[in-house]
């Protein structure tokens, strides 16, 4: 969507299998409030009318240079409540956790394998493991926030180039443990693929 593009949300790098998005024409971003990048109006019509989010989205972390692997900003606004819940784009590699309407974390994370695909939809967290190892790959999967019966989950994981997991949503540890820790059972997360930006049209004549 061009207003994230527009205040920069989004990943330095796609995964190796998958070409990266064109850029879209770069916007004004509305004004910042107390750090925060406000979205105006017109904005918000367009994120609602996107159906590729949860809530009415208020404000949107600034962020002032691409993130890459590995990289995560954090910063919550407990004073204005309201429901946590998750966003999390495979075509970008971003999740993004709000409260009460307000971004208050992202990060790139690592998504499945073509041969594991992360399922796309709404998915409350059924269960939250703190130190929970995989019986079945038998990997450290600290911060474990499962999200199917067949054990897909966002959990801590080493976010780099080239990386994949079995249908997980692999986070930087860190912040997986900041999610862990406001996210209850129950916490919806929005699995989506969203659309590339569309390219600016150049007028010839």
């Amino acid at each position: 969507m061009a207003f994230l593009t527009a205040v920069g949300l989004f990943a330095a790098t796609q995964r190796p299998d998958r070409p990266a998005p064109r850029p879209a024409a770069q916007l004004a971003p509305p004004p910042a409030s107390d750090g925060r990048v406000l979205l105006s109006d017109a904005q918000r019509r367009e994120a609602a009318a996107s159906g590729t989010w949860l809530q009415d989205i208020r404000s949107l972390l600034p962020v002032g240079e691409r993130l890459e692997y590995g990289d995560y900003l954090w910063d919550d606004v407990p004073e204005n409540g309201g429901e946590v819940w998750v966003r999390v784009d495979l075509r970008t590699q971003l999740l993004s956790v709000f409260r009460g309407g307000h971004e208050i974390g992202s990060a790139v994370v690592l998504y499945g394998a073509d041969s594991k695909e992360t399922p796309l939809g709404t998915f409350p967290i059924l269960w939250k493991g703190r130190n929970h190892r995989s019986s079945l790959y038998d990997a450290e999967m600290p911060y474990t926030m499962r999200l199917t019966g067949d054990g897909v989950a966002i959990h801590g994981s080493d976010v780099r180039w080239g990386a994949a997991t079995h249908g997980c949503i692999g986070t930087p540890t860190e912040f997986a443990a900041k999610l862990f820790e406001i996210a209850k059972v129950g916490t919806r997360v929005l699995i989506v693929r969203s659309d590339p930006p569309s390219a600016p049209t150049i007028r010839t004549s």
